[in-house]
């Protein structure tokens, strides 16, 4: 099964997010606004229960809760055209993606840690350009606390459900 770790944000910034995904995110409907904090990765039942449950309770014990800052949006064109929220990156942040990158747990990291909340997705290089012309225009100021990331599992539908959460300082 596939397994996923995460952290949502506030409902305002989920709000906020929505607003935009809601026209360019074909995954809308699949997974609520969100951190990605380790991409995913397969794992049986066992694995999950046995050793990477206790695992993330001792990230999260390790682990305080922290502030996020949203000021603007950002892309990670050319490789691809998605748009996102940058979170910008911190040293809480940074160090929880690498306790989520221990020998305990899967290591499945694919690209560098970037923290942000992808608003708009596949989207052709017409409509990209377009898109992200509008949107690198606003300004945000959006500040949050993250106090909790969630094991994630993947359904046979494609969208995502939690199957744990985890709180910080806990």
């Amino acid at each position: 099964m596939k397994y996923g770790i995460a952290a949502f944000p506030s409902k305002k910034i989920q709000d906020e997010a929505n607003s935009y995904r809601k026209r360019y995110d074909p995954h809308y409907a699949l997974l609520p606004p969100h951190i990605t904090l380790k991409e995913p990765f397969e794992a049986d039942e066992e694995q999950i229960e046995n050793e990477i449950i206790p695992e993330l309770k001792q990230v999260a014990r390790k682990t305080t809760p922290f502030s996020i800052h949203i000021q603007k949006v950002s892309s990670f064109t050319p490789v691809t055209n998605t748009i996102y929220l940058k979170v910008e990156p911190n040293e809480e942040i940074q160090a929880l993606n690498e306790r989520l990158h221990n020998e305990k747990l899967p290591d499945n990291k694919q690209y560098s840690f970037v923290p942000h909340i992808t608003i708009a997705q596949k989207l052709s290089d017409e409509e990209y350009s377009d898109v992200y012309g509008t949107l690198s225009m606003l300004k945000f100021n959006i500040e949050d606390k993250i106090d909790r990331f969630q094991l994630l599992y993947q359904l046979e539908n494609g969208a995502w459900s939690v199957y744990e959460t985890f709180r910080l300082g806990e």
